[in-house]
């Protein structure tokens, strides 16, 4: 039985609007055919992209913190 959606699901947009070198969108980690197709997805694609964005934006962040770490022990004098 599918779930009758009351609330449209909103675009992830957060107006940064600027292309990474992977080709996403860095405020909201979409693809530029998912930004373009937005308008026209299902619900279902809605969720799924926004799905998607999350883990994207969980990579990034997880990129973050290993250069962080590996600036951290560069200045600290270890060398491994």
């Amino acid at each position: 039985m599918e779930q009758i959606e009351i609330f449209e699901i909103p675009s992830p947009c957060r107006g940064i609007c600027q292309v990474n070198n992977r080709g996403y969108c860095k405020g909201c980690y979409r693809s530029r055919d998912e930004r373009f197709q937005w308008n026209t997805m299902t619900d279902q694609q809605k969720r799924h992209v926004i799905l998607l964005c999350q883990q994207r934006y969980k990579r990034y962040l997880q990129k973050q913190q290993h250069q962080s770490n590996d600036d951290g022990m560069q200045q600290s004098g270890f060398d491994f």
